[in-house]
């Protein structure tokens, strides 16, 4: 609060001059002078009976005033408050044992001291100095002590949130990596279902060829049975009858009879021949998908100026182009970007094809419809008629769908991919075959037009297409 001259210059402008205590509700008479309320309204009260004056003097300058004239010092009220809250403060701060204020500090027990205390046995020898003369050194201590504790804490809220982004960023991985795992055995069970169809219809064929045979080896066995019967019922007859009877036509009879043989039942094993080995269809995706494989050849009429294709039209690779591209260029010719169609055109089934891009850094890949765009503003998405993965040394792989996905990421570098389509499942689906595992699938489509094999190739980046795998197809 200040030295003590002040705090007693302070309670006196704040006592009251009749109760000689702090005031409580002041209120000010006319000539200025403060009282409590209830004390000058006492005063007023035990004077005025005996005088029977309703004007009486002040207590201080005697000057006049009268009820009427009392006014609340609102001020005053206001800076009695004020002192009180202060003194309600350091009354806190008072020795527990001495009940005296504390105004010193001992450096060796680090504890606040009164007067008293500092006069005791246990802190002889002590550092003791004035609360007020190491205050500023405490309190810079306490002010570096509490800035390195907030830059702690946002240190502490920096990695908070960095492992919260890490977390964020392990789930959303695992959520990928688990669409792919679904996607991945989703297109396999839709090969497994497939190929089941397949082997079951192969052995519903195999059951009704052999039963068609087995049947007609049944019925002529069956007529042969028959005719033995009527054979022994007519000796039977000739038998029991005259000798008439028995004699009449019996060598025709005995001819036709002993012509009769039983021709001995060839006993071959009934094996079934249709076998569905598991461990392949698991375990060799090449096999599954090399049953629709077709072999693709590059369509000279659709490939930019700037490409050049090889006798066979399997090879094909890009060198810059300073020509109008665009000048005497067909409808079916690319002249925007170095593209080329393969010439099959796909309007129902499946099939796969193989490209090999061993030799190349970057390469765009998949189907698009026969009539997209070929010019400047062409754009390689669904909504264009486009399904193709890109790879690129820049970006890596990554599949040209709207909005974008994020890149894929694959164990190794593919040598070779296959393109697979599901046209009426309105399926595209990429496989690396040089590990035999998925790449990408898009969205599920609906066809309604020819689909043709779409190739972009960049240069310094050749690509092959290999010759069909009989052995893979069956």
């Amino acid at each position: 609060m200040g030295s003590d001259f002040s705090t007693v210059k302070i309670r006196k402008v704040t006592s009251c001059p009749i109760c000689k205590t702090m005031m409580s509700h002041p209120v000010s008479i006319n000539c200025g002078h403060s009282y409590c309320e209830a004390c000058i309204l006492s005063y007023y009260c035990n004077v005025s009976p005996k005088t029977g004056w309703k004007m009486l003097g002040c207590p201080l300058c005697r000057s006049p005033f009268s009820l009427e004239n009392l006014r609340p010092n609102k001020e005053l009220e206001t800076i009695i408050d004020m002192i009180k809250g202060m003194e309600e403060q350091d009354r806190d701060m008072v020795c527990e044992e001495h009940e005296e204020k504390l105004n010193r500090f001992c450096e060796d027990d680090g504890q606040l001291l009164c007067w008293r205390c500092y006069w005791e046995d246990r802190h002889k020898g002590h550092t003791l100095v004035g609360v007020k003369d190491v205050y500023q050194n405490y309190k810079g201590k306490l002010q570096n002590t509490l800035t390195k504790l907030c830059e702690l804490q946002e240190n502490h809220e920096v990695q908070i949130h960095l492992i919260t982004n890490q977390i964020n960023a392990l789930k959303d991985a695992i959520e990928d990596r688990r669409q792919t795992i679904k996607s991945n055995f989703k297109n396999l069970q839709s090969f497994l279902q497939e190929e089941e169809k397949f082997y079951l219809w192969r052995l519903e064929n195999e059951e009704k060829e052999m039963l068609r045979r087995l049947k007609g080896s049944e019925a002529d066995l069956q007529q042969t049975f028959e005719s033995a019967q009527c054979q022994i019922q007519e000796l039977e007859a000739k038998c029991k009858g005259s000798a008439q009877k028995l004699l009449q036509d019996v060598k025709n009879t005995l001819s036709r009879c002993e012509a009769m043989k039983l021709n001995p039942l060839k006993a071959e094993p009934l094996k079934v021949h249709t076998k569905c080995n598991m461990s392949e269809l698991y375990f060799d995706v090449k096999t599954i998908l090399r049953r629709h494989q077709v072999g693709v050849i590059l369509d000279p009429n659709t490939a930019h100026l700037g490409l050049t294709l090889s006798k066979g039209g399997r090879l094909v690779t890009y060198k810059s182009c300073s020509r109008d591209l665009q000048a005497g260029s067909s409808a079916k010719r690319f002249y925007g970007l170095p593209c080329v169609l393969g010439c099959e055109g796909f309007t129902s089934g499946r099939y796969y094809f193989e490209v090999s891009v061993e030799n190349a850094t970057s390469w765009d890949v998949g189907v698009c419809l026969e009539n997209v765009q070929r010019g400047f503003n062409m754009k390689k998405e669904p909504e264009f008629g486009f399904w193709t993965i890109k790879m690129s040394e820049e970006d890596g792989l990554e599949a040209l769908t709207s909005p974008p996905t994020p890149p894929l990421h694959l164990s190794e570098k593919p040598q070779v991919v296959g393109v697979f389509l599901d046209y009426e499942a309105g399926g595209v689906s990429f496989y690396s075959v040089t590990t035999g595992s998925h790449i990408f699938t898009f969205p599920k489509a609906s066809f309604h037009d020819t689909l043709r094999p779409f190739f972009q190739v960049y240069q310094y980046s050749p690509l092959f297409l290999p010759a069909i795998n009989n052995q893979g197809k069956k």
